[in-house]
C-alpha cells in the first residue's frame, strides 16, 4: 500500500464514521430538545410591587395592561411578530432561562417596603417554564442577573412592539 492509499483508508475507517456519529447524535439531541422554538406558543409577563402584579402582558391574547404616569390602568392590544418570539426564545436559551429556579423571591417578610416582583412564563406545546423574581433576591447573583436580563429583554421587546403600532 502506498502512502496515499493508507490516508484514504484511514479517512474512510475512522474519520467518516466519527462524523456520521456526530451528525446523528447532535441531530437527535436538537430534535428532542426540551424547549424548541418550533413548539413555542406564547409568553406571559407580569410585574409590579409586592404581590400586586398590575402590569401584565399575555402574547397569546395580545392584552397588555399597565399603570401609566398618572397611576391609571391602561389596557392595550399588542401583537408580537415571529421575529420577536424568535429573539425572546434565543435570548432565553442564551442566558440559561431553562436552568433558573422557578422561585427567586426573597424569604424576608419582615420588611415593610414592597420590592419589585417580576413573573415570566414561556409557554410551549407540551410544557412551560416560569420564573418569579424579586428585585432584592439575595441568592446566586449570576442567576439573579440572568433572570433580570431576560425580564428586561421581554419588557424591551414589548415596548418596541407597542411603539411599532
Amino acid at each position: 500500500m502506498n502512502e496515499r492509499t493508507k490516508r484514504i483508508f484511514l479517512a474512510i475507517c475512522i474519520i467518516v464514521p466519527f462524523l456520521l456519529y456526530c451528525f446523528y447524535y447532535y441531530s437527535q439531541m436538537f430534535k428532542n430538545a426540551p424547549f424548541r422554538f418550533a413548539d413555542f406558543e406564547s409568553i406571559v409577563l407580569k410585574y409590579g410591587e409586592g404581590d400586586s402584579l398590575v402590569n401584565q402582558f399575555d402574547s397569546k391574547t395580545g392584552r397588555y395592561q399597565f399603570l401609566n404616569m398618572q397611576d391609571s390602568l391602561v389596557v392595550d392590544t399588542i401583537r408580537l411578530r415571529k421575529d420577536d418570539f424568535q429573539y425572546l426564545h434565543g435570548k432565553a436559551t442564551q442566558l440559561g432561562f431553562w436552568n433558573l429556579p422557578d422561585d427567586m423571591t426573597s424569604d424576608d417578610t419582615t420588611e415593610k417596603r414592597q420590592a419589585a416582583r417580576f413573573y415570566l412564563r414561556y409557554n410551549y406545546k407540551e410544557k412551560s417554564k416560569e420564573v418569579t423574581l424579586d428585585a432584592d433576591f439575595n441568592g446566586n447573583t449570576k442567576m439573579r442577573d440572568a433572570a433580570k436580563s431576560i425580564m428586561d429583554e421581554a419588557m424591551r421587546v414589548i415596548s418596541d412592539a407597542r411603539d411599532r403600532q
